[in-house]
């Protein structure tokens, strides 16, 4: 008798880290007798996995749940399920505004899936929203042994200890915890023999990460060291960063290894030392500036991004400026910028708030300055020849498309070449998002 699998639908919301997660959680509910599937309609659970950094996330979940309410009146055996940070801060009350919800788990209790999906299969709403204290990695299945994508994710490190004043990560993914080294280098080899040609190690803030291993706690630039030992593993990358945790050893590694990347996100948030310290972020504009100089003296042709946050609570004109003057005195190849918006529960919420016009007239100007810087850095590219692990078929015929080592879309017209090959390309042009080359 055939063993008929139920159907998972997976939508992810947000960063890198919710994507590891959702694939991880597929991993555990195949243990459950799930699989995935693209369509809503087909599934058996949709599965949501949130992200409680834009504004009002969780009001934009609780509309996307009501689309499905139609789906449930047909079919009452349809389970949803809402994981991740929303679920983590909004817990118990998802299931009272939305009944359809059989379940809402959050992201320190992805391994109890399994079990959590058996109550809601006997009929009963499960919620899981604690911080255990095992470790969900030691609970989590081995990864998938099918083939998986050149590029991948890997989680080395939750939580965070900052406590910026504008951010709920500490509140939703808890304190920071490191995985033992052990458990990182074996879920690595086992990426490896699944096609994958990059890992992006992963945290919250990632380079606070402290792992327990052999001869007593691992830097990350000594788990990179490790890494770039593993035959077969070309290219290593890691995000996201704070300042006051870019460590000598680190800055070290960026100039020796040759496997690590030469692309670092490394966000400052803003260029005004009063708003920084307003923000709680630890550092000034001045060791910002400082510790870049002392990167790239290790690593020179290093692609520099940011975060900016505009319109923090209180930001004048001249603390706006101020950031403007960091950008120009810095230089970025890539930046994420945003308008501030309150967080529940944070400090910066309870503030005196910028109006709106305000930060949306900052925000433009902010990102034409980093459009401008951006397109400079594309433009630098002609000419030069560069790494480029290709990933998928590109829009034309014959064309193919992949990750240049600086993280530069790049697309050729190769008709030969496959996904996880690795290849140099002579950029020919720069376009608005990407490159264009020709193989070397």
């Amino acid at each position: 008798m055939t063993n008929v699998k139920k159907k998972l639908h997976i939508r992810t919301y947000g960063c890198q880290m919710n994507v590891y997660d959702s694939e991880r959680m597929a991993e555990a509910l195949a243990q459950a007798g799930y699989e995935e599937t693209d369509s809503p309609d087909a599934a058996d659970m949709i599965l949501l996995n949130t992200c409680h950094i834009r504004e009002k996330a969780a009001e934009k979940i609780y509309s996307e749940l009501g689309r499905y309410k139609g789906l449930k009146a047909a079919r009452p055996d349809l389970r949803i399920a809402v994981a991740g940070c929303v679920a983590q801060a909004e817990g118990e009350e998802i299931i009272a505004r939305q009944p359809l919800v059989d379940l809402v788990v959050g992201p320190q209790a992805y391994h109890r899936l399994p079990e959590l999906v058996a109550r809601v299969e006997a009929g009963e709403k499960a919620l899981d929203t604690d911080f255990p204290e095992e470790d969900k990695f030691d609970h989590l299945p081995a990864r998938s042994p099918r083939r998986a994508r050149p590029a991948a994710f890997l989680t080395v490190q939750e939580g965070c200890d900052k406590f910026c004043a504008f951010c709920v990560v500490p509140y939703t993914r808890g304190a920071e915890a490191s995985r033992p080294p052990a458990r990182i280098l074996a879920e690595a080899r086992a990426l490896v023999v699944r096609g994958v040609r990059e890992i992006t190690l992963l945290g919250q803030n990632v380079n606070a990460y402290h792992g327990a291993g052999e001869g007593g706690s691992w830097s990350l630039a000594r788990l990179i060291r490790a890494l770039a030992e593993i035959e077969g593993l070309e290219r290593i990358r890691y995000t996201t960063s704070h300042p006051n945790d870019m460590s000598d050893d680190l800055i070290a590694a960026h100039g020796e290894c040759a496997k690590l990347m030469p692309y670092l996100h490394l966000p400052v948030q803003s260029g005004s030392d009063r708003i920084l310290k307003r923000m709680n972020r630890g550092h000034t504009a001045e060791s910002y500036v400082r510790l870049i100089e002392r990167i790239r003296a290790a690593r020179p042709d290093l692609l520099l991004s940011g975060d900016f946050i505009v319109g923090f609570p209180e930001e004048t004109e001249e603390d706006f400026e101020a950031t403007l003057d960091l950008i120009r005195a810095v230089g970025y190849g890539q930046a994420y910028s945003f308008k501030y918006s309150p967080r529940p529960g944070t400090p910066a919420a309870e503030r005196d708030q910028i109006p709106e016009q305000v930060k949306s007239e900052r925000l433009t100007r902010l990102q034409a300055l980093l459009a401008e810087q951006q397109a400079a850095a594309q433009a630098a590219m002609v000419g030069r020849e560069v790494s480029v692990l290709f990933e998928r078929a590109g829009r034309e015929p014959g064309q193919v498309a992949g990750k240049s080592d600086y993280l530069h879309a790049v697309h050729v017209v190769a008709p030969g070449l496959a996904p996880g090959d690795l290849r140099r390309v002579r950029i020919t042009e720069s376009l608005p998002n990407s490159l264009s080359g020709v193989i070397v």
